[in-house]
């Protein structure tokens, strides 16, 4: 038996609120739901039809409609298989994140291996990260955990503390309410009017609410701070003209402090703002004063999602740029066809 969207919704609605309260459920109940954004009057005929397809009843005249044996066992075998495939999704990517890390700490270590220089390889950035999905869960009567997962799959896990015990289809209404409001949206598009909808919605519950904000906020500022991975700094001391302690120890400070890699990196794609390549800074050509004896040779690779992140290698102006170019060229391809697949 097929159903569009709004039938399935409207099925699962009825299925939920009859299971919460054992009353027959009307579409005025229906239509309050964050998820169904319907009239009563077209709930209604996509109720009319449901009961004619034998999967909700009417006890008795004027009543609200009940599951029949039937929209129960549609339920158990489609609704909630379509629920598990849905948290098989959100698992793949909570996995997929650890994957990407893992990868780029690789591609770091490798480099470094394999030309004998200093690297850096920065996580992807998005431009306005938005919301992916929320999703809270119950982790015993005095607290809730919310995932929280943001553009470019940044991670947050955000513990929140509740007063009093919540029932796993309350769990559900809320994680219904905030992914119906907050997916897709950017911090910019989290308003006010939108928190004052939203905490109406969720009631004697807003508490939560608040605390599922803070952690999305925190998270979307996660994202769009810049992660580094960086490998071989002490390859810079096998280069007589850049092994003096002067020197050296300028550069070591450059390439274990976040801060300065990430002006670093700032500056890079200040000079290459269109990311058209293979970039080839050449000693003054930086500004970093601290980068002066050295080259650094960068290039980006791309997320089918838009966001971006740069590979760079460092090594003294004596470098060997036609294997360092190569090295770039064909790993920035297989990383695009890598992230392309995922």
């Amino acid at each position: 038996m097929e159903l569009n969207e709004r039938k399935k919704k409207i099925l699962h609605s009825i299925i939920m609120n009859y299971l919460e309260t054992g009353e027959p459920v009307g579409s005025r109940t229906i239509s309050k739901s964050p998820d169904i954004q319907l009239s009563s009057a077209t709930i209604r005929n996509e109720m009319a039809d449901l009961e004619e397809m034998g999967l909700i009843l009417q006890p008795y005249t004027s009543a609200g409609r009940i599951p029949s044996d039937l929209g129960y066992r549609y339920y158990v075998d489609q609704l909630m298989q379509e629920k598990e495939a849905e948290e098989e999704k959100k698992e793949a990517l909570l996995q997929r994140v650890d994957r990407m890390e893992i990868m780029l700490k690789q591609v770091a270590s490798v480099l470094a291996s394999n030309t004998n220089y200093a690297t850096m390889v920065t996580a992807p950035q998005y431009k306005n990260s938005h919301v992916k999905f929320v999703q809270l869960s119950q982790v015993d009567e005095e607290s809730l955990l919310a995932v929280i997962v943001i553009e470019g799959n940044v991670v947050k896990n955000h513990l929140i503390r509740v007063p009093d015990p919540l029932m796993n289809d309350e769990v559900l209404k809320m994680n219904v309410l905030l992914n119906s409001f907050l997916q897709g949206l950017s911090l910019r598009d989290i308003n006010l009017e939108l928190i004052q909808t939203m905490k109406i919605q969720a009631g004697v519950h807003s508490d939560i609410l608040d605390c599922v904000l803070e952690g999305i906020t925190a998270a979307i500022k996660e994202a769009d701070e810049l992660e580094i991975y960086t490998s071989g700094a002490t390859n810079i001391l096998k280069y007589p003209e850049l092994g003096n302690p002067e020197t050296a120890t300028r550069l070591l400070d450059t390439l274990v402090e976040k801060k300065a890699l990430t002006k670093l990196v700032d500056e890079a794609q200040e000079l290459d703002d269109e990311h058209t390549g293979i970039q080839v800074y050449i000693g003054n050509e930086m500004k970093m004063q601290n980068m002066k004896d050295c080259s650094l040779v960068t290039a980006t690779y791309e997320l089918d999602g838009g966001g971006t992140g740069t590979i760079g290698i460092i090594g003294p102006k004596r470098m060997n740029y036609k294997k360092v170019v190569k090295t770039l060229k064909n790993l920035t391809g297989e990383l695009d066809e890598i992230f392309k697949k995922k």
